[in-house]
């Protein structure tokens, strides 16, 4: 079963990007132990203006942003999921415009910044969030961890 399903919408499709989106995730699954569970991620890869359209739609925030998340359960929801039947954990949506844009601005690969990314929505789909800093620091570590666990560093 694949883990992942790309989409791209007004860019070109991307053969390395695939290769390192799937990669991430399933690293992303082992660590978090959801080989199992028959889950798959939906990703989609965008522009800005496309971001900042569904980010109004779906949030009523009027601007575009680097990733969006939409988990489909509740954080305590993921470990009852039996892996009987094919779920999707959630979507993920990626401007790869602000991903090349934020590269640059840290000092980083491109590599790192869209695998982030991946990771950083992949750990909102799992019920984290930044909001408090106790949180942010709990999230971080888990992003770090896959990061690292994979070679891509800062």
């Amino acid at each position: 079963m694949n883990l992942v399903q790309i989409e791209y919408v007004d860019i070109e499709p991307n053969k390395e990007y695939e290769d390192l989106i799937n990669r991430v995730v399933k690293r992303c699954f082992e660590i978090e132990d959801l080989l199992s569970k028959k889950l798959y991620i939906s990703i989609t890869l965008t522009t800005p203006a496309q971001i900042k359209k569904i980010n109004e739609q779906y949030r009523n925030i009027d601007k575009e942003t680097d990733v969006l998340s939409f988990p489909m359960f509740e954080k305590d929801e993921i470990n009852k999921i039996s892996g009987e039947n094919p779920d999707v954990l959630g979507d993920i949506v990626i401007s790869i415009e602000r991903v090349e844009e934020q590269a640059k601005e840290y000092g980083h690969s491109f590599e790192r910044e869209l695998a982030y990314m991946v990771v950083h929505g992949f750990y909102h789909l799992m019920g984290y969030d930044h909001e408090k800093e106790e949180d942010k620091i709990q999230m971080r570590a888990r992003e770090e961890k896959v990061l690292e666990s994979l070679s891509i560093l800062r």
